[in-house]
C-alpha cells in the first residue's frame, strides 16, 4: 500500500471507532479481514495511525478544527510516520485510494503546534469532566498537562520473568533481537521500548521462551505491586480479582511453589485463560475457584496471610494502550466501578487472617477510585490500618525507595507514565490487627 492509501485506510477505521462506537481493536481486526492484500507493514502503520489519533484526539482536533477522522489522521501522520508535515501533505494527493488533496487551511494546521495558552483539557488530551480529579491526583495545571501528554504517547512493552523457570539474563538473551532492557524498578522485568514511526511492538507471545513459560507480559507497575504485596513461601494467599491471572502468576513465583494460592474472579470469560497460563508457568500450588462461586470463598474464612484485590476500575492508568477508554468513560460508568470496588473490599475484609495483609490496587489515577476508597475502607473497617508503602518497599527490597509517589504520600503509592514511565497504577496496603 502507498502511504496515501494507509492514510485513507486509517480514516476508514476511525469512522468505525468514532461514528459507530466500535472498539479500536475490533475495528482494526475487521478492516484487516476485509483487506487481506494489506501486508504486515501496512497493518502496523494503519494501527499506529489509529491509536495515535485516539491518544491525541482532543489536541489534534483543536489544531485541525474538528474531530473528523480525516482531520485526526492528518494531524498525527507526521509523528506517526516520522516524516515532515510537507510529506504528509504530499501523501494526500487525491489519487486512487488516497485522501483528497489538503486545503490551505488544513496545511497550515498540519504545520502548527499547540499553543501553551490552550485550555487545560486540550493540552492534557482528556475530557473536561475528569480535570477536577486529575488536578487532585497530579496537582498544578502544568503537572496535569505533563501527565496528560505522557498518557498520549505510545507505551513500551514490559514483561515479567518467571523466576520458577528462568532469570532475567537468560530471558534477555533469548529476546536480544527485541532490544529489551532491564526495567528500572521491578527486579524481574524487561522492557521493550515504545516503537517509533510505522514500526510496531513485537509479538513476544509467539516466542519460544514464552511457550516454555519463561515470561509473561505485565506492566512494570503491576509487577511492583505484586512484589510489594509480600507473598512468600508457605503463605496462604488469595488473588480475589484475578482476571486472566497476571498477578496470580507473579504472586505464585514469589511464593516459590509453596504454601497455597487461590485465584478467583466473578467473570468466567476473563478467568478462562488462567488455566493455560498456570500450566505454562509451572505453578503447582494454585487453586482456581470457578467464577461466581462466591460461597466457596466464604467457606475459606479469614485464613489468608495476603489478600490481593486488583479491583475493577476505569482503566485510566492504561490510556496509553487503550486510548478509546479515555473517551468512552462516563460518570455513570465510573460510579459503577466505585460500587464494585467497595463490594470487592467488603468481601476481602472477611478473608484476611488476624495479622494478615489486604492489598488494594487499581490501574487508575482517579482519586475517587483510589484515595477516597482508602478513606472509606478505613472508616468502615477499623480492624484494618494502612501500612506505609515506603515501609513495604524497605521490607521487600531491603532499601529505602528511590522513587516518590505522584501524590507525595508515604502511605499509598501512585505511579504514572510521566513520573515513573509506567502505566498509571495505585496500590494501598492494609494490615489487619492481630
Amino acid at each position: 500500500m502507498t502511504p496515501g492509501a494507509r492514510l485513507r485506510a486509517a480514516t476508514e477505521v476511525l469512522e468505525e471507532v468514532l461514528n459507530r462506537h466500535r472498539p479500536i481493536a475490533g475495528a482494526l481486526s475487521d478492516w484487516r479481514r476485509g483487506h487481506r492484500f494489506a501486508g504486515s507493514g501496512d497493518n502496523a502503520a494503519i494501527g499506529n495511525l489509529v491509536y495515535d489519533a485516539m491518544r491525541q484526539r482532543r489536541s489534534v482536533a483543536a489544531r485541525l478544527g474538528g474531530e473528523a477522522p480525516r482531520a485526526l489522521v492528518l494531524g498525527v501522520a507526521a509523528e506517526a510516520f516520522s516524516v515532515s508535515p510537507d510529506r504528509v501533505i504530499a501523501m494526500a494527493d487525491g489519487s486512487r485510494h488516497a485522501l483528497d488533496p489538503v486545503t490551505d487551511a488544513e496545511a497550515a494546521a498540519i504545520h502548527a503546534t499547540l499553543d501553551d495558552s490552550a485550555d487545560l483539557g486540550v493540552r492534557a488530551d482528556v475530557p473536561d469532566w475528569l480535570l477536577p480529579q486529575l488536578k487532585v491526583a497530579f496537582g498544578a495545571d502544568d503537572r496535569v498537562a505533563f501527565e496528560g501528554r505522557a498518557f498520549a504517547r505510545r507505551a513500551p512493552l514490559d514483561i515479567r520473568v518467571n523466576t520458577l523457570k528462568a532469570d532475567r539474563e537468560k530471558t534477555a538473551a533469548a529476546l536480544v533481537h527485541t532490544d529489551c532492557v532491564p526495567t528500572q524498578l521491578a527486579p524481574h522485568g524487561l522492557r521493550i521500548p515504545a516503537q517509533e514511526g510505522s514500526r510496531r511492538l513485537p509479538n513476544v507471545e509467539a516466542e519460544g521462551a514464552h511457550g516454555r513459560g519463561w515470561f509473561e507480559i505485565q506492566d512494570e507497575s503491576s509487577q511492583l505491586a505484586a512484589a510489594l504485596a509480600g507473598a512468600g513461601p508457605r503463605m496462604q494467599v488469595l488473588d480475589l480479582c484475578a482476571g486472566a491471572g497476571g498477578k496470580t502468576l507473579a504472586l505464585g513465583a514469589h511464593m516459590q511453589n509453596t504454601g497455597q494460592l487461590y485465584a478467583y474472579d466473578h467473570d468466567k470469560q476473563q478467568l478462562r485463560p488462567i488455566f493455560d497460563r498456570i500450566r505454562r508457568a509451572g505453578l503447582r500450588s494454585v487453586q482456581v475457584i470457578d467464577a461466581g462461586r462466591e460461597e466457596e470463598l466464604d467457606q475459606l474464612g479469614a485464613r489468608f496471610d495476603v489478600v490481593f484485590v486488583d479491583a475493577p476500575c476505569s482503566g485510566s492508568g492504561t490510556w496509553r494502550r487503550r486510548p478509546d477508554a479515555k473517551w468512552r468513560l462516563t460518570p455513570k460508568q465510573l460510579n459503577i466501578r466505585i460500587a464494585e470496588q467497595r463490594r470487592a473490599l467488603e468481601r476481602a475484609a472477611g478473608l484476611v487472617a488476624p495479622g494478615g495483609r489486604l492489598v488494594y490496587a487499581t490501574c487508575s489515577v482517579l482519586p475517587s477510585e483510589n484515595a477516597e476508597q482508602v478513606a472509606w475502607f478505613r472508616d468502615a473497617y477499623p480492624a484494618f490500618e494502612v501500612a506505609s508503602w515506603v515501609e513495604r518497599w524497605s521490607a521487600v527490597f531491603g532499601r529505602a525507595p528511590d522513587i516518590a509517589s505522584v501524590n507525595g504520600d508515604s502511605e499509598t503509592l501512585l505511579l504514572s507514565p510521566g513520573q515513573h514511565e509506567t502505566d498509571g497504577f495505585f496500590v494501598a496496603f492494609f494490615n489487619r490487627r492481630a
